[in-house]
């Protein structure tokens, strides 16, 4: 199964209507997986086969006249990556909490992967993850700034501390598939930054493009479906996602004794009431049961 994630920032005049008629689409192509749309544009992950992808982003590119075709980022999976296929309207297609920041109007540099190394070489360039810290803990670049967030919308609290400390420093951001770090670089650039770069299509891109021997990427790359992360070659990686908590687990974080499937990890053991981790006590036992039996378990995600 083919996976695509794309986006695009521009000024999208009636997104409801649109919406709905992309809806339709991806219905009609057996897609699945999620897009959100904004006044400021869209933003989308989906899966299925080959064609049916492109049949959804040629209608896209068609439908708003877009003189730039989308460059997606494609992966595979070999199990359906997603449940359903959402299409929902949004504020923002990525949530910083700033609707009013439009990068179409404003954003940092574009740098391609074969040009990244170079940049994040040096070393009067701050690098910045944009990342969530589960995710840096899966995989990052070489001396590149965790700022520490649950959720994209903390973003601003760590930016607003840098620009204190180092505004005249040259700035290297970057994230999974370029949005996050596209519309970070426009908030850095309104913070006082002068020089910020961005990693063109993002970690993805990153590691489509640049062979093993020269790529500078440390670890595994985390996406938001059921594959977890992704290795180098883009390929299903090492790491499962805790049904509590939703955080990536190693092979170390299964193998330790707070690990139990479906109920708790070493991450979130300290965390879990009784009242939660009985319930996920229960439904590990109905999906024990129900694999038992050759079904699927079917409950709340």
């Amino acid at each position: 199964m083919k996976v695509a994630s794309f986006y695009r920032f521009l000024n999208l005049s009636d997104p409801e209507s649109f919406c709905d008629a992309l809806r339709a689409l991806c219905s009609e192509q057996q897609l699945l997986g999620t897009i959100l749309v904004a006044g400021e544009g869209f933003n989308g992950t989906i899966a299925g086969s080959e064609a049916a992808i492109k049949t959804v982003i040629a209608w896209i590119e068609a439908k708003l006249a877009l003189d730039v075709p989308i460059d997606g980022r494609w992966t595979e999976s070999t199990d359906a990556p997603f449940r359903h296929m959402r299409v929902r309207i949004k504020k923002e297609i990525v949530t910083l909490g700033r609707p009013d920041i439009l990068p179409h109007k404003q954003a940092g540099i574009h740098v391609a992967p074969d040009q990244w190394n170079a940049l994040i070489e040096d070393p009067n360039v701050l690098v910045v993850d944009t990342r969530n810290h589960y995710e840096v803990e899966v995989g990052t670049f070489p001396r590149a700034i965790d700022p520490g967030t649950d959720n994209f919308q903390q973003f601003q609290e760590f930016a607003e501390e840098l620009a204190e400390a180092s505004r005249d420093r040259p700035l290297a951001m970057f994230c999974t598939g370029g949005i996050r770090c596209e519309k970070a670089t426009a908030l850095m650039l309104e913070l006082g930054f002068k020089n910020v770069y961005h990693l063109q299509g993002g970690v993805l891109n990153y590691l489509a493009e640049m062979r093993p021997e020269d790529s500078c990427w440390d670890g595994e790359c985390f996406v938001f479906d059921t594959r977890v992360a992704v290795d180098r070659d883009l390929a299903e990686g090492g790491y499962v996602q805790c049904h509590a908590c939703r955080r990536p687990l190693s092979s170390d974080d299964i193998a330790s004794s707070d690990y139990r499937e479906g109920v708790s990890c070493p991450k979130c053991i300290d965390e879990l009431d009784e009242n939660r981790a009985a319930g996920l006590e229960e439904r590990r036992r109905q999906v024990a049961l129900a694999a038992a039996c050759g079904e699927r378990h079917i409950g709340p995600k």
